[in-house]
């Protein structure tokens, strides 16, 4: 595929997938997945729709979860993750790398949080628990199609 073809296909799949496959370093050195919500899919968090406009080209991924999770622990010590967007009845994946950084910005934070999210952060938006995650992805790999997709998109 041509760099624009996978830019478009990229973006399709980000904006529709169900789910974001995060996997992190865990402390015995072993990769650990686990899926989490895609906060760019349209059609299951519309009102955040806006948060990602004009981020078709970095293709920027927030992710929301606890402070206290595995997962937390593990990016503290080790950045380094990649999130996977599958279509799988379509036949395709893309698998975004990069490194992860914790968001500590109250207005993105805010701009992120979703009605009905209490349940898993009772005090809301300023929960301590509520930990907002951002990757700006270094590359995407993967298939589209029956094609590989091999993008590097810069030091970042």
């Amino acid at each position: 595929m041509k760099p624009e073809e996978v830019r478009q296909a990229a973006v399709q799949l980000m904006e529709t997938a169900s789910g974001a496959y995060v996997t992190t370093i865990g402390p015995d050195g072993y990769p650990h997945t686990r899926v989490m919500f895609n906060l760019r899919n349209r059609r299951e968090f519309p009102t955040l729709a806006p948060v990602f406009a004009g981020h078709e080209d970095d293709f920027l991924i927030y992710l929301g979860t606890n402070t206290s999770s595995v997962k937390v622990q593990e990016l503290r010590r080790n950045p380094k993750v990649c999130v996977y967007f599958c279509d799988y009845a379509k036949f395709i994946g893309m698998m975004f790398t990069g490194d992860l950084e914790e968001v500590t910005d109250p207005a993105i934070r805010r701009s992120l949080w979703v009605d009905g999210w209490e349940r898993y952060y009772p005090a809301g938006v300023d929960d301590p628990d509520y930990a907002v995650l951002r990757l700006l992805p270094r590359s995407i790999g993967g298939w589209h199609r029956g094609a590989p997709v091999d993008l590097k998109l810069g030091e970042r």
